[in-house]
């Protein structure tokens, strides 16, 4: 088969130089790149999404909030009660110490973005369900391209579990940058499991130094050792 073609090439060019042509132009395929939706238009796709199971509970679709060119973005779980309500993500308790950790890291919210792996909030704060995660997954994605941040920190197992495609425990994915499609994701503890291990101060101890080696990365200053902004 690799004859045949190489033949009829060899006749195709004895052909043009027949015909006077010095040179042989051989077209090239045009590749056309798509360009990410902006954050309006994956809202609008999204309509009152009826995809799966979730829907029939919650008050508000939760989509997400901030700076539509944030360098950095957080994406954590799924909505809980005060975020159905609200339909703005991270507003209740484990919301409030967000906000405090990302004043801490020199910034605020309306500067950065915040969104989760499920927009609907799971029955009783249960986790997600694979498929309730798949269904929602592309429009999460969809937000990242949209926004295409510098770094991406996921809060808490199911975020990071889901953005890396892995079951590995949060424990051995903390502490260290990994790959989402180019885009340095951090993983690390959630706000709400920080007030629920609020006694043992090691987790804030290491999710501070997660949340430094971010700083470092998107070249915020960085507190001395011993020291917190």
């Amino acid at each position: 088969m690799t004859d045949h073609w190489l033949y009829l090439a060899r006749d195709y060019i004895e052909f043009q130089r027949n015909l006077g042509f010095d040179e042989i132009l051989l077209s090239r395929p045009v590749r056309i790149e798509k360009k990410p939706q902006g954050l309006e238009a994956v809202r609008a796709d999204m309509g009152d999404c009826t995809r799966c199971p979730l829907h029939r509970n919650r008050t508000n679709i939760v989509f997400g909030e901030g700076d539509p060119n944030a360098r950095l973005m957080f994406v954590g779980e799924g909505p809980g009660a005060e975020e159905d309500r609200q339909a703005r993500p991270f507003v209740g308790k484990a919301g409030q110490l967000l906000t405090r950790m990302i004043e801490a890291m020199g910034t605020d919210r309306s500067r950065v973005y915040i969104a989760n792996i499920v927009k609907c909030r799971p029955p009783g704060n249960r986790d997600p369900e694979t498929i309730e995660i798949q269904t929602c997954l592309p429009f999460l994605q969809a937000q990242i391209k949209a926004i295409g941040p510098a770094v991406l920190v996921a809060l808490g197992r199911i975020a990071a579990n889901t953005l890396l495609d892995t079951k590995a425990p949060l424990a051995s994915l903390r502490g260290e940058f990994r790959d989402f499609e180019g885009i340095p994701l951090m993983p690390t503890y959630h706000p709400s499991f920080l007030l629920r291990q609020e006694q043992d101060r090691r987790y804030k101890a290491d999710a501070w130094s997660d949340l430094k080696q971010v700083m470092g990365t998107l070249g915020l200053s960085v507190p001395a050792a011993g020291e917190r902004s």
